[in-house]
């Protein structure tokens, strides 16, 4: 899927021009924090795709394997560039996998029985386990679902994702995003870059209309904005973004293409939704 990512002004409550052109007296669109964010948000969105497809597969196997499952499963890639998805608990530090699968470069899921470095599984266990228990004493109690993801570092640390998922409901859900850096071991936050806005909002898919995410106290798009349009541009007719000084969409350009494009809003404007 090919993809732009465009700059507009808004001028006197007209679009009238596409590219890095700008008035002196405007703000300059971060195109650099935005592309930076962007390219977290499709690998999370393909981390999402596998994890989905694998977990329907999970669900038709046996239900004596089933009832093991916890909530430590995770997907990777390994350096051949394939995609793994696992599932398990841990329990008393030990790692019980209860199934790996693999996705070939033809998207054809295979389950294997290949073994996997013991600490390679508990630290990614584990770094989940921290960041669920971080998110748990964060937010409000019977807030909406989520999902969880994460990528070892260089470093050997950890980033987790913390993103709302599509509720049973088919409730789309924003508001609240939550990263956390953690040590190699899987124990400890080292950084959080987390942003809440106290509340969840959300719109239900059905049926498909335009809408607009308030995050007018913010002045760039934050990546959860990012995930949120692209995951759910599909759903709807036209999703935006609203900070304090532009608006972010995205349009759909042929069949399977889509353009980002960036509206700067005059300063004579609010360019506010509710």
């Amino acid at each position: 899927m090919r993809h732009l990512v465009l700059i507009a002004l808004f001028l006197t409550q007209a679009l009238i021009g596409l590219g890095q052109e700008h008035r002196s007296d405007h703000p300059v669109f971060d195109t650099s924090d935005f592309s930076r964010k962007f390219a977290i948000v499709e690998w999370l969105v393909r981390y999402d795709t596998i994890a989905w497809k694998t977990s329907d597969v999970l669900m038709t196997q046996d239900k004596a394997e089933l009832d093991r499952l916890g909530q430590d499963w995770f997907c990777f890639q390994d350096k051949n560039d394939r995609l793994h998805a696992l599932y398990g608990k841990l329990v008393n530090n030990e790692i019980d996998l209860v199934a790996h699968f693999v996705v070939d470069s033809a998207g054809k899921i295979i389950r294997t029985a290949d073994s996997l470095d013991r600490d390679f599984l508990i630290s990614h266990a584990r770094a989940l386990a921290t960041a669920r228990a971080k998110l748990q004493v964060t937010i409000p109690e019977h807030s909406p679902l989520h999902n969880q993801y994460i990528k070892r570092n260089a470093d050997g640390s950890f980033t987790v994702w913390m993103l709302r998922a599509f509720q049973p409901n088919r409730l789309a859900v924003y508001g609240g995003e939550f990263i956390y850096t953690i040590d190699p071991t899987g124990q400890k936050v080292t950084k959080d870059e987390s942003y809440f806005q106290g509340a969840f909002r959300g719109f239900k898919a059905d049926p498909p209309r335009e809408i607009w995410l308030n995050y007018r106290e913010q002045e760039k798009p934050t990546l959860g904005a990012i995930f949120f349009v692209w995951y759910y541009k599909e759903y709807f007719t036209k999703i935006f973004i609203d900070n304090s000084k532009s608006t972010s969409t995205v349009i759909k350009s042929g069949t399977n293409d889509y353009v980002w494009v960036h509206v700067e809003k005059d300063e004579k404007s609010t360019g506010q939704r509710e």
